[in-house]
This record gives C-alpha cells, sequence and structure tokens, in this order.
C-alpha cells in the first residue's frame, strides 16, 4: 500500500492513501462530514482523507474536532458518527 503526507489547511498534515490505492474502490461510502459526540459539532475533511477512511476505514486511530481543536480516538470506542449514526473508523 502506497501512503504520502499532504498538507491541510491549518494542521500540520495527515496521511493518506495514495490517489492509486484509493482509486481501486471503496468498502465504505465516501462521506466527508462527521459529527463529535462530546460536543456535537459538525466537521468536514479533505476529499483525499474522506477516501482513505472509504477504502480503508481502520486507516485512522483518530481525527480532528473543528469544535474542540484537537484530536481524539475513532473507531468502536471512539467519540465520532457519521450522519447515519455510524461510528467513524469502524
Amino acid at each position: 500500500m502506497t501512503i504520502f503526507h499532504r498538507e491541510i489547511r491549518n494542521a500540520k498534515g495527515y496521511v493518506v492513501l495514495s490517489a492509486d490505492e484509493r482509486a481501486k474502490g471503496f468498502v465504505r461510502p465516501v462521506r466527508r462530514t462527521y459529527v463529535h459526540q462530546k460536543c456535537g459539532v459538525a466537521t468536514t475533511m479533505g476529499q483525499a482523507i474522506a477516501e482513505t477512511y472509504a477504502r480503508d476505514p481502520f486507516f485512522y486511530s483518530g481525527t480532528f474536532c473543528c469544535g474542540c481543536g484537537a484530536h481524539f480516538p475513532v473507531g468502536e470506542d471512539g467519540e465520532f458518527v457519521w450522519g447515519d449514526g455510524s461510528k467513524v473508523g469502524t
């Protein structure tokens, strides 16, 4: 699997899967907006990060909350949900 570092506005950067890897298809829908259950604020991520989640839902161990201004865990025990209520990172 090929990954690369990409600069994101107001962030140090995120690792994302390469465009070639993302082009192989997705195992989950490409969703760009999630909600932090603790503060209720929605965060919208860039397309490459959203496609990385869709290709490999377990790729990241945490994500950023625009409301709190910090990173928190994702996954079954994580603090973020997609619009359909499913946990980010599952």
